[in-house]
C-alpha cells in the first residue's frame, strides 16, 4: 500500500491529509506565525491519528501560501490546481468553485473534464474573507459558529456603504450604537460579502454546478446570501476546509503511480 500526504499551509489554518486507497486521516490547526513549525505539527498530528510513520509515506505534496515551509516535501502545487482536483473528486459535475479562505476568496471555473480554464482572486482587502468575519464576530460578541444562525433570523438587511474591511467594522460599531439588531447587521455583512463573491463569479462566468469551500462555507447565513445573489444552489463539502489538501494528496498519488 502506498500512502501519500497532501498538506495545505494556509494563512489562517493549515491542513494535512493522508491518502491510501481512501482517506486515512486528516488534521486541521491554526497556522500561527511560524509556518515551518505548523507544518511539522500538523503532519505529526495526522500521522499519529493514522498510526503510520513518516517512513510509511511515499510522497508529501504541499500547497498554500506557506507551502515552501514543509520540510521533506515535493515541489509545491498551486491552491487553484489542488482545489480543482479535490472538489472534482467530491463533486464530479462541479464547474465553478468558490473558495473562501482566511485572507481571500478565489473563484475557479472548470471545463467538462475538470481542468481549470479560468479563475479570479479577490483584492488584498480582507473584506469577504474568513478573517473579516472573525472581526465581525468579535465586534458583535458572538462565536463564529453562531454568525450563520443569527443572520437567518434577520427581519431586514442593514445596508453598508463601503466594501473596505476597516470601514465596515466601523460601520458595524455605528449600527450597534444606533440600536440595530445583531441579526440584521449580520444579514447586511453577509449581503456585502455575497456581492463581492458575485463580482468574482461574473468575471469567470456563471457555470453550474457550484461548490463553496473553505472555513467560511460553514457559515450557513453567508452560503444562503451567496445563493440568493447567484441564483443557484451551492454544494458544500462536509469537511469544507480540507479540499485543497485532498486534491494535493490525489496529485501526489498520481505522481507515485506514474513513477512505478
Amino acid at each position: 500500500m502506498n500512502y501519500v500526504i497532501g498538506i495545505d499551509i494556509g494563512s489562517v489554518f493549515s491542513k494535512a491529509l493522508i491518502l491510501g486507497d481512501t482517506v486515512i486521516s486528516y488534521a486541521i490547526m491554526p497556522s500561527g506565525k511560524n509556518y515551518r513549525d505548523t507544518a511539522k505539527t500538523v503532519l505529526n498530528e495526522t500521522l499519529q491519528k493514522s498510526g503510520l510513520t513518516r517512513q510509511d509515506i511515499s510522497l508529501i505534496l504541499p500547497t498554500g501560501c506557506g507551502a515552501e515551509n514543509v520540510s521533506g516535501a515535493s515541489k509545491p502545487v498551486t491552491e487553484i490546481t489542488c482545489q480543482a482536483r479535490g472538489v472534482r473528486h467530491l463533486f464530479p459535475c462541479v464547474r465553478t468553485i468558490i473558495d473562501m479562505g482566511g485572507q481571500s476568496t478565489n473563484v475557479t471555473k472548470l471545463d467538462a473534464k475538470g481542468i481549470v480554464c479560468d479563475f479570479a482572486v479577490s483584492e488584498r482587502c480582507a473584506a469577504g474573507s474568513g478573517r473579516f468575519l472573525q472581526i465581525i464576530a468579535r465586534v458583535l460578541d458572538l462565536p463564529f459558529s453562531e454568525l450563520g444562525p443569527h443572520s437567518l433570523r434577520s427581519n431586514k438587511v442593514v445596508q453598508f456603504t463601503t466594501g473596505c474591511a476597516v470601514f465596515t467594522e466601523s460601520e458595524v460599531i455605528s449600527r450597534i450604537a444606533e440600536g440595530e439588531r445583531k441579526e440584521d447587521i449580520l444579514a447586511g455583512v453577509h449581503a456585502a460579502i455575497a456581492a463581492k463573491v458575485l463580482n468574482l463569479v461574473d468575471r469567470v462566468g456563471k457555470e453550474p454546478e457550484f461548490v463553496i469551500t473553505g472555513g467560511v462555507a460553514k457559515d450557513i447565513g453567508l452560503v444562503k446570501s451567496v445563493e440568493d445573489r447567484l441564483g443557484f444552489q451551492l454544494s458544500v463539502p462536509e469537511a469544507s476546509q480540507i479540499t485543497a489538501a485532498l486534491g494535493a494528496a490525489f496529485l501526489a498519488r498520481d505522481r507515485v503511480n506514474a513513477a512505478k
